[in-house]
Formats: structure tokens, sequence, C-alpha cells
């Protein structure tokens, strides 16, 4: 068994990636303006070494004219700190290293915790869809001055004029989804960790009393509700991880020979182990190798076999099937869980759905939603098959290469 110490470091772990990895810059500054966190992508961003911006104040990187007002602004923001964008219709400029400045966008979301008032700051350079805009502008007026004569010169600036608002278009999309991905990511700070954590802290600081009192059966049950809640936290930070990566196309596929049933069998147990509350069945048939990615092949199994877990009452069987044929493996995962209502069915598969009947249910919607680009990396398929209050069965193809 796990130590509630060490999956506690696990999911710490997990978060530290998440800010290291993404892709837009995030610095954590206290309520004074100093930095006490900048992630790689903002260092990038600003021209700044790694650790350099540690401990300046914010200030630093904003163009020395609006340095005065900022800190006016921030001192007003902390008397009244709530989520939002900053300097709204306001055009806004960060400052880098060598003096050079570029257009941001920035929002803002405060959190508390022991050590104080701290802000979070997204940052997103808005250079390219700056220069988009003004294209178009120009183009626009240049439209404008065209004689009518001068046809070719007229569709040249109506094709560029079209190439510019499908590039902003484009540009506008990107943004759109950086920023739901953000916000998905800020309220599941404020609300899907705060009920683990403060599950974990409850029960940590209750487990010394049990153990000095040698009442097992009280730790053991809080051994067992800080072990759910650092699972929760766990596939909450996986999911995330497996997004940014997709996203940034920064998965390469490297096959190699698996032993299905010895692969497979490994990831239940895993899964078995977090979670004793149900009995986890496997299946195989068929030959005993396959030429697969281990690393997408688990990731999958580790989502449908989650899924099928969470959306089953404690004591319920899950079982996966197998099969190794010629030309492709089959797997199966089936659950007698509370189902899919019908209308759900054609959602199932976009980013953050969750279904009319599990919202009560801890979980970030995008499971389905991974599984389906990674089969698509693979050229393989998904099935589903669910009758409500009585359980789903979830069937991937995946073709041999």
């Amino acid at each position: 068994m796990n130590h509630p110490g060490e999956n506690t470091m696990k999911s710490q772990q997990g978060l530290d990636a998440l800010f290291q990895h993404a892709t837009e810059g995030i610095i954590v500054a206290d309520d004074k303006g100093l930095i006490v966190r900048a992630n790689p992508s903002t260092e990038k961003l600003f021209g700044y070494a790694t650790g350099e911006l540690i401990g300046q104040r914010i200030e630093l990187l904003i163009p020395q004219r609006y340095a005065e007002n900022h800190i006016h602004h921030r001192n007003t923001y902390n008397d009244h700190p709530h989520a939002r964008k900053m300097g709204l219709n306001l055009d806004l400029h960060g400052l880098r290293k060598d003096n050079s400045e570029f257009p941001v966008e920035i929002s803002l979301s405060p959190y508390t915790n022991e050590e104080g008032n701290f802000v979070i700051a997204f940052i997103v350079d808005i250079t390219l869809r700056k220069q988009a805009e003004e294209r178009m502008k120009n183009y626009s007026e240049e439209l404008e001055k065209q004689v009518k004569g001068r046809t070719l010169v007229l569709e040249e600036a109506v094709y560029e004029l079209e190439k510019t608002k499908k590039e902003l278009r484009i540009a506008l999309e990107k943004e759109r989804e950086v920023n739901e991905m953000k916000s998905r990511f800020v309220s599941m700070a404020s609300h899907e960790f705060r009920t683990p954590l403060t599950t974990m802290l409850s029960s940590l600081s209750l487990l010394a009393k049990y153990t000095e009192r040698n009442d097992f059966d009280n730790h053991s049950r809080h051994v067992k509700k800080i072990r759910k809640s650092i699972n929760n936290l766990t596939d909450i930070l996986n999911d995330f991880l497996s997004v940014s990566m997709l996203e940034e196309g920064r998965l390469e596929i490297l096959p190699e020979t698996l032993y299905v049933q010895e692969f497979i069998g490994d990831v239940i147990h895993e899964m078995q182990g977090m979670s004793n509350e149900h009995n986890l069945i496997y299946e195989h048939s068929g030959s005993e190798t396959a030429h697969f990615d281990p690393r997408i092949l688990k990731n999958i199994l580790l989502n449908l076999i989650s899924n099928a877990i969470k959306f089953s009452t404690n004591g319920k069987e899950v079982t996966i099937r197998s099969t190794a044929g010629h030309n492709d493996l089959t797997i199966s995962v089936i659950d007698k869980g509370i189902g899919i209502p019908e209308e759900d069915r054609k959602q199932l598969f976009e980013r953050f759905f969750r279904g009319s009947n599990a919202t009560h249910i801890q979980g970030t919607g995008l499971g389905l939603n991974i599984v389906v680009r990674y089969l698509e990396l693979i050229n393989g398929t998904i099935a589903i098959e669910s009758e409500q209050y009585k359980g789903t069965t979830v069937t991937i193809r995946i073709p041999f290469k």
C-alpha cells in the first residue's frame, strides 16, 4: 500500500509538471507585487534566464510609462480581488529584458493560502493577432483606393484580405481554445481540487491521533479517504497533461512488441490498487504479442478503466476483455454502472462534456476526448453501447501496422 505522503508528493509533482509545461506564461505574485513563481514559458517570453525573475517586482515586465499607474491598479485590485481580464478594451504591452515591447493579453485569478494572498497571471503573446489585424486594416484601406479599372490588383487585394481574415479567425479560435483550457483549469483548481485537498488535510490531522490510540479501524478508514482523494487529483492532472501533449504535437509514436496479456494485466493491477472497492476481472484470447506504443495504449486503458470504476457503485464488477487477432487488437471495458442517457451520447467525445446523470461525480470531462484523440493517432476506432441504470460497454479496435 502506498504511503499517503508519497501519493501527495506525486500529486504535487503533477501540478508542477502542468505549471512547467504550460504553453502560455504563468506568473504567481504576492500582494506586494513580488514575483514568487514564473514558469519557463514566461521566462522565454520575456527573455530571462531560469529563476532570474524570482523576487523581482512585477513592474519589471511593464514598460516604464505604465509602471506608476500599474502600482495604483495593483493596489486597487488587492483591495477587491476577483478573476478577470486585465485592462479590458485597452492595449497591454510587456517589456522584455532587452527593452523591446510586445502586445499581450493577461487574465488574473486570486488565491489565498497559509502563506498569504497571491495572484496568478496568465499571459498570452498576441503579436500574431495584432499583426493580422494590422494587415487586414491596411488591405481594407488599400481596397478603398483601388480604381475600378485595376481589376487584377483588386482581385489580388481581395485574395490577401480573405487570406488575412482566415488567419485572424484561426488565431482567434486558437486563443479561444487556450482561454477555455485556462478557465477550465482555474475552475478545477478552485472547485474540483478543494474537496479532495480538504479531505486529505482533515484525515491526515486525525491519523496521528488514531495511531496513538491504536484505533486501527478509523486509521484505515482515513487512509482510504486520502488514497481516493489523491486518485481523483491524479486523474485530473493526467487528463490535463495528456491534452497539453496532444495540443502541442509533442507525442511521438514509438511502437514496440508487447506481451498483451501481461501488459494489460499490469495496468489493471495498478488500477485495482487504486480502487479496492471494485473487482476488476480480466479475460484475454488470441495471440500473445502485438506491436504498439505502450504509452498510448496504457493511457487509453487508464482512462477507460477509470471511467468504468468512477461511474459504478462500490462492489460492482468491471470486466476487461482483450482479443489479439491477425490484423488488430480489440479491447472491451464493461461496467454495471449508471449508464449513459440517450440524449447525451452524441456529445460523449466532446472536450469537457459531462453526462447529465454524472454531474455529482468528480471528473474533468476530458477522458473520452483524450481516448479518441489517441486512437486517431494510431488509426484506431471506438464504439460505445450503454443502457441507463444497467451499465456501459466501451470497445476499441487498434489495427496492426
